[in-house]
């Protein structure tokens, strides 16, 4: 299946250095390799990767403006990035590497 980049996460194994607070308390980490114009570029002008979390609270609907961001982030972010939305009209889909399995699709 050819994903990437594009919107589509991964679910791969996590070694044992991988920081619990990019895992939490699963035995993978979920990676993605965007094509959205905005986040490919900071990455690039960064020459790194990008950890972040989802644009809503767990239970929350997704943040689908940069307004709507700090109206649920305000007093726990500091930058938020403007930028168009991405090319799907729901989250995105989630796979196990190991498996294949769908994971939300």
């Amino acid at each position: 299946m050819l994903s990437w980049p594009g919107p589509t996460t991964w679910i791969l194994p996590a070694t044992e250095n991988v920081s619990h607070y990019l895992r939490g308390q699963h035995d993978g980490i979920a990676v993605r390799v965007t094509s959205h114009p905005v986040a490919n570029l900071l990455c690039r002008s960064f020459r790194g990767p990008i950890v972040s979390t989802s644009a809503n609270p767990e239970g929350h609907p997704p943040a689908l403006s940069a307004n709507g961001v700090r109206r649920y982030f305000a007093d726990k972010v500091s930058i938020v990035v403007e930028g168009p939305l991405g090319e799907l009209d729901s989250p995105t889909p989630i796979y196990d590497a190991m498996t294949g399995k769908c994971l939300r699709s």
